[in-house]
């Protein structure tokens, strides 16, 4: 319970401080906006972020599984792939190919416990390259384990060996 003083002190103030703060007086009125009725009944003009507006499918549920970081997006050509391990080389992080024959998502097939799923680990091309400067020995790379495992999708993984952790990964080839 408050204290009529207490009230009082709070009901008082002084010019000063009301005029820092404005009263909320409510909604605007809808009188004092512009008009901008439209006639078209095209439902992608409803919704605005700013720029046009486009109804865009949803991915498909069957048959085109996700992957990773960029799998949502469509292959790399040789120039982008390039410029992803280029990306990653100017971070300081080590380039490693890393294959898989079978199925390359995450499936459960052994166990069927919570938190363990089959195809995670991948079987990893080589050793990381240490030491590498060029994208075009990567890409050299995973041109050699394609001709090696045709039906296997290969992957490039960037690891940061100051802090011992997996930075980037992405698909760099996938079997038609």
């Amino acid at each position: 319970m408050f204290s009529s003083s207490a009230v009082a002190s709070v009901n008082r103030a002084s010019p000063v401080q009301a005029s820092l703060v404005a009263p909320f007086s409510g909604l605007k009125s809808v009188s004092s906006m512009p008009a901008t009725q439209k006639n078209n009944k095209d439902i992608t003009s409803i919704a605005s972020n700013g720029g046009r507006v486009q109804c865009m499918q949803v991915w498909p549920p069957r048959g085109l599984k996700k992957f990773e970081t960029l799998s949502y997006l469509p292959d790399l050509t040789e120039t982008q792939l390039l410029k992803e391990i280029d990306y990653l080389l100017v971070k300081g992080w080590v380039p490693c190919l890393e294959f898989e024959v079978g199925p390359a998502f995450v499936y459960r097939e052994n166990h069927r416990s919570p938190g363990y799923y089959d195809g995670r680990y991948w079987t990893m091309w080589k050793l990381p390259m240490f030491g590498c400067t060029d994208a075009a020995q990567v890409v050299a790379e995973v041109e050699e384990a394609k001709k090696a495992y045709p039906d296997a999708h290969v992957r490039i993984i960037g690891f940061d060996n100051k802090r011992q952790v997996q930075c980037i990964s992405f698909i760099a080839y996938k079997p038609k």
